[in-house]
């Protein structure tokens, strides 16, 4: 099933070969260069994961996440943070703010779509299955 996902990156290069690399896996992917568009960007586009890029013109990826988490609407949809913003403590600064998942720059494409799909999948059933008769 296709997934749809909001890429807010504002490297031309890596925002192309990661929404390549999505598409490729089968998912609908809506790149966005400016992080100040990504609120009504997810509004209009429902999607089921965002991966946004920390370091943005204008706005922080931090402050995004944080906003997305605060709005009833949105606060659902899984983000996996993709930065070379790497030091020490930012991954937990990162978390913090509401990062399902992160992964520091340069990043290689097999772990890159393990973090994808990972938080695409879905939610184990918090029921016992019966067993069989």
């Amino acid at each position: 099933m296709t997934k749809r996902i909001l890429l807010v990156e504002d490297n031309d290069l890596n925002r192309k070969l990661f929404g390549d690399v999505l598409k490729a896996g089968g998912h609908d992917v809506m790149p966005i260069a400016d992080g100040s568009q990504a609120l009504e960007a997810m509004r209009r586009f429902g999607p089921d994961l965002v991966i946004m890029d920390i370091q943005l013109p204008n706005i922080s990826g931090l402050d995004l996440i944080a906003q997305i988490r605060r709005d009833p609407a949105l606060k659902a949809v899984p983000v996996l943070a993709v930065t070379a913003y790497a030091g020490k403590g930012d991954e937990e600064k990162i978390r913090d703010a509401g990062a399902d998942n992160y992964l520091a720059k340069p990043v290689s494409i097999g772990p890159f779509m393990q973090a994808v799909n990972a938080l695409l999948a879905p939610a184990p059933s918090a029921t016992p299955s019966a067993a069989p008769a």
